[in-house]
């Protein structure tokens, strides 16, 4: 049945690129320690772009055998209402390796110009494998510095953290990423910090990454 649901979900992805894409990014991270894979897009389905389907899928695997439990994949499509260029909010179903399958509503602010982007997604979300609440929030920022027509330096940062029962810790992450992009591709380095369960295991990654967008 996962592996069902999993297909599904990228059968999605593949579905909503045929309603015109507008917005695709992937990024590969690799390391000593592990490897992410990341993909997310964002697609209008009405020519009033009032509507989209925004999607997250990735996956990390870790190279020592002693955190293999800790490998996972996750994937998320959400349809979002804009209700104008700064908020969206939308429901979606979330399928994660560790914590099953969850239903969630999500609000997204958005703050951009042409060299800094910050997004905040804080969402409420009911899981079934625990049948309980739970609380997500979610931030992303980018910040370029343009060199010349061609080249620029960049600094990414991407930080989660989610709590059952509103309550109690299950899951964080802060990922920094700094590179320089050439031509739309963008190359750097890269670092995870990962805090795993209400007693954090925490583990740290470092490894070199490469960012495309589509």
């Amino acid at each position: 049945m996962k592996k069902i649901i999993i297909i599904s979900s990228f059968l999605t992805i593949g579905l909503s690129g045929y309603l015109q894409a507008q917005f695709t990014q992937v990024e590969l991270l690799s390391g000593l320690d592990k490897t992410d894979f990341t993909l997310y897009s964002s697609y209008a389905i009405n020519e009033s772009h009032t509507l989209s389907i925004n999607t997250l899928a990735f996956f990390q695997k870790f190279k020592d055998d002693e955190n293999k439990g800790f490998d996972e994949i996750g994937v998320q499509p959400t349809l979002f209402w804009n209700i104008n260029e700064k908020i969206a909010i939308g429901p979606s179903i979330y399928y994660n390796s560790f914590a099953g399958y969850s239903e969630r509503l999500s609000a997204m602010l958005t703050l951009k110009n042409s060299r800094i982007l910050l997004v905040i997604i804080p969402s409420i979300a009911h899981s079934e494998q625990k049948d309980a609440g739970y609380a997500e929030a979610f931030v992303q920022f980018q910040l370029n510095t343009p060199i010349n027509k061609k080249i620029s330096l960049w600094l990414n940062g991407q930080f989660l953290t989610v709590w059952d029962k509103f309550k109690t810790h299950s899951r964080s992450f802060q990922q920094l990423r700094t590179g320089v992009s050439f031509n739309g591709h963008q190359l750097g380095i890269g670092v995870d910090f990962d805090q795993y369960g209400p007693n954090p295991i925490e583990k740290s990654s470092f490894g070199v990454y490469y960012r495309k967008t589509l």
